[in-house]
């Protein structure tokens, strides 16, 4: 796939240097260590464990999503960064869903970047419905999904359409992908209870699955970035900056090229090989405190390319706003305390989109000794 729109101008967007303290500059060489695990494959709860204990980061193998979900949703979102920039940006300002660009949340942060923000979950939808109407047809398409029950004795969940703007990413594309990636999800955390001795076995899952679920999917754009030709090689240029995410996992795809990189337990940086058949897990600042610190969330960044434009599909798997998050009891031994105090996963969420990227959003929430 081959996006040539461009976003904003680089000013204010910063440089990955190699004098960067703290082992800032990323190796040269793609990390092959990156463990790849077969989910439906013998010993898979172990593996799941052990890679996020090591990494907080794994590749899934033989994931069961259709190439032709993957295929058409990446289509339908090349069509859309391809439009004009006046097209683009009638789907924004992302405050914080919707159209953005450059622009990362609204306290400074920058990247070489244009994205989508979709809400895909039955909470987000909650508030700003109040005043909606269920839209039936299903060839219109919005920038915003949300999934709520509809307001009728039934199990099977409506549409509603919180913005309709020409944004032309068909929705049954992204309900479609979103539904395959969630379960993905749902799997991967349902590995980390059996391989943790959680019982019952969707403890984890469930909070992620359930109709008050508020997961988020995220499309990056990173176009080809001109200034890389004439900077240092020393020198990158921020596509997304450093950070954790604050749900409990997120299932990452791209297009194949390179960019992504990945923070070791040491602090030192590597790029992740791409790979446009598998997806990758990540851990987030709520895994983290539910497992008691075992399973750590994970700093990433992106990097932009000179050359080819970097496509990345994230489903970001959050649990209802009112759940409680805090060190599961099977994980603490007799009268020991957990490493973090409670909080309410809305909460958090309110107080990650307060922060810096690069802000360690947990560390308020850790008992001090």
């Amino acid at each position: 796939m081959v996006v040539h729109a461009k976003p904003a101008a680089l000013d204010q967007i910063s440089l990955v240097r190699s004098a960067e303290p703290g082992g800032g500059a990323a190796s040269s060489s793609l990390f092959p260590g990156v463990p790849a695990v077969d989910l439906s494959g013998p010993g898979a709860a172990a593996a799941v464990v052990d890679a996020c204990e090591r990494f907080g980061f794994f590749k899934v193998a033989h994931h069961g999503v259709p190439a032709r979900v993957v295929d058409r949703l990446e289509s339908e979102a090349a069509a859309f960064f391809a439009k004009p920039q006046a097209e683009k940006d009638a789907s924004g300002p992302a405050n914080p869903l919707g159209y953005g660009s450059k622009r990362i949340g609204r306290n400074g942060d920058t990247g070489w970047l244009e994205y989508l923000l979709l809400a895909v979950d039955h909470h987000q939808a909650a508030a700003a419905v109040s005043k909606a109407s269920p839209v039936p047809s299903s060839s219109l398409r919005s920038v915003v999904l949300c999934w709520i029950r509809p307001p009728v004795r039934s199990t099977q969940p409506l549409f509603y359409l919180l913005k309709i703007l020409a944004c032309g990413v068909c929705r049954e594309a992204v309900s479609e992908y979103v539904g395959a990636v969630r379960g993905v999800a749902a799997r991967v955390l349902e590995a980390v209870a059996e391989g943790l001795g959680v019982a019952p076995r969707d403890a984890l899952s469930g909070m992620v699955s359930g109709a008050a679920s508020d997961g988020v999917f995220r499309v990056n754009h990173y176009p080809p970035c001109p200034l890389l030709q004439r900077l240092p090689d020393s020198c990158s240029v921020t596509g997304f900056g450093e950070h954790t995410d604050p749900q409990l996992v997120s299932v990452l795809r791209s297009n194949g090229t390179p960019g992504l990189q990945l923070a070791l337990r040491d602090g030192r940086w590597v790029p992740v090989p791409p790979d446009r058949d598998a997806f990758f897990v990540i851990v987030g600042d709520s895994l983290e405190v539910l497992t008691n610190g075992r399973l750590k969330s994970v700093r990433h960044r992106v990097v932009a390319n000179s050359l080819k434009p970097r496509v990345s599909m994230i489903y970001f798997a959050g649990p209802a706003p009112e759940q409680r998050i805090a060190p599961l009891p099977e994980l603490l031994g007799h009268g020991e305390q957990g490493a973090y105090r409670e909080f309410t996963w809305g909460d958090y969420k309110k107080a990650a989109y307060r922060s810096r990227l690069g802000d360690n959003r947990l560390d308020p929430f850790r008992r001090r000794v």
